[in-house]
């Protein structure tokens, strides 16, 4: 968190405050992938969904649960495979004979953080269960309309080598996430440290270790502060640039939409708050432009052969803009 030089318009001592908490909480158990917990958090504040995507055994599930652990909220699980049906999640009618009538029985999304654990492996009609309670925060059964909970988090987890028994998420599902956060392997030195830290845990369970700093309540409150972040006209035409060019490029076959620019404005403002500051830089901007565009656009199929990334595109696009001081 930058150390701000001014008084701020927006008081955010108590966000600064549960940030540094959380991430002091979370830092007990996880070496590095600090780019990993910064944009969770960003995305809790600004009221979205991510998606985090690295090879197994880099730490997304624990990452998720240690940050379900440090929030006092409903954290739930659910574990895709290729069986699970969209009851499985949402929910099911049951008959209940002592009153003679169906109730509906809520599933495992019905909760605060919800983690969805290799969301690849389930087939298309089940993430599409997903769609409606992603985007509308409900779920509708037999012609009712239940309402999820505030605040409501998806963090889903998928594995980027192994194919087999995987199912591609339909653009729809993952324009609905904030964020795709790619995390790496760690260092050889944050290796070592992570070979000390759990030698030192040794039975304890790193759960139990956590500490919770946040309440719903407070996550709610909270946002509503994020909103009030100042954005200048010149950075939101800076980012509509950027979502037109990527509609206007060879090398992209699908650009973004409306909902990302939206993402991005939303995402910056979250960034800002919790660099201790209640306007967007530029700074904030670049920060969380790639996070939210990898994985809205589609490359051209010549340059997938040419083994172009998503992220090479779009630091190019940055690069081709004049970036307002």
């Amino acid at each position: 968190m930058e150390e701000p030089i001014f008084e701020n318009r927006v008081n955010l001592s108590d966000l600064n405050q549960a940030v540094m908490k959380i991430t002091d909480e979370i830092k007990k158990i996880i070496i590095g992938q600090d780019e990993m917990v910064q944009l969770i958090i960003t995305a809790l504040l600004a009221d979205g969904h991510v998606l985090i995507e690295g090879v197994p055994g880099v730490a997304k599930t624990l990452t998720a649960k240690l940050v379900a652990r440090s929030v006092n909220a409903v954290f739930s699980r659910i574990q895709f495979t290729p069986d699970l049906m969209p009851s499985d999640v949402i929910g099911t009618p049951v008959f209940n004979p002592g009153d003679a009538r169906f109730e509906f029985k809520k599933g495992p999304v019905f909760g605060n953080i919800v983690l969805v654990d290799e969301i690849n492996r389930a087939p298309a009609k089940t993430q599409a269960a997903l769609l409606e309670v992603m985007e509308e925060r409900q779920v509708s059964v037999d012609g009712k309309t239940y309402t999820m909970d505030t605040p409501f988090m998806v963090i889903a987890t998928q594995n980027p080598v192994e194919q087999e028994g995987t199912y591609r998420l339909p653009e729809a599902q993952l324009d609905r996430f904030l964020f795709k956060i790619e995390v790496p392997y760690p260092t050889e030195e944050q290796e070592l440290q992570i070979l000390s830290r759990f030698h030192q845990l040794g039975n304890q369970n790193p759960l139990e270790s956590i500490d919770q700093a946040l309440s719903g309540a407070q996550i709610n409150h909270l946002r509503q502060q994020v909103k009030e972040i100042i954005i200048e006209e010149k950075l939101l035409g800076f980012i509509a640039k950027l979502i037109h060019q990527t509609r206007n490029n060879k090398a992209i076959y699908l650009g973004a939409s409306p909902r990302a620019s939206l993402s991005i404005m939303n995402a910056s403002k979250a960034m800002a708050a919790i660099r201790g500051r209640d306007f967007v830089t530029p700074d904030d901007v670049l920060a969380v432009a790639a996070p939210v565009l990898r994985h809205r656009i589609i490359l051209s199929p010549e340059k997938e052969m040419e083994g172009i990334t998503e992220n090479e595109i779009i630091r190019q696009l940055i690069n081709g803009l004049e970036i307002p001081r």
